[in-house]
């Protein structure tokens, strides 16, 4: 049985923009989330989780892109896990992360290079594509993957600033809306 994927598709015209839909999505999470982050370098995959990280109150400048590290670690009111998986090459890698141990409703977890592994994603994860659409613009489209995800991404859709262009939002897959 095929199941529907939620989703909401935005345009964000600066890094200012894509933080502060990030500290949209951090203000909602309660634990136990998952987001799958994707795009391309430069696609603002870090200005996300710290907007995130400012929404689940911890401070935004100790975030960085832990290429090198591969795993941060910040505390708000919720622990934020922050994964790269940009420099593995086999998934067996992915292993020396301990991706499991953070599985746990307490902590919210943020994936970097999402798609570089997507047999080790837990099946419900808020998945975020972001694509250069201009040296300033990005495109986002968000898809929710199973329940938990659904019910953040309802609640993202309930809160969108409206300075950001949504250009397309489907609870069900096909459903359109165009931007007002």
């Amino acid at each position: 049985m095929a199941t529907s994927i939620s989703s909401l598709d935005l345009i964000l015209s600066s890094s200012d923009e894509t933080e502060s839909f990030g500290q949209t999505i951090g203000r909602l999470l309660r634990g136990g989330e998952v987001l799958a982050l994707i795009g391309e370098l430069g696609a603002g995959k870090t200005a996300l989780v710290r907007g995130i990280v400012t929404g689940l109150d911890a401070p935004a400048a100790s975030v960085t892109s832990p290429t090198f590290l591969l795993v941060h670690e910040y505390q708000g009111r919720l622990p934020v896990v922050h994964i790269d998986l940009y420099r593995l090459q086999r998934l067996e890698e992915t292993e020396l992360i301990g991706l499991s141990d953070y599985l746990t409703d307490e902590v919210v977890v943020a994936i970097e290079w999402a798609d570089r592994f997507p047999q080790w994603l837990p099946e419900d994860r808020l998945e975020v594509r972001l694509a250069h659409r201009t040296r300033t613009t990005r495109g986002v489209r968000v898809e929710a993957r199973g329940s938990r995800s659904r019910s953040l991404l309802a609640q993202i859709k309930n809160r969108e600033r409206p300075t950001s262009r949504l250009v397309r939002t489907s609870l069900k897959a096909g459903r359109k809306t165009s931007p007002r």
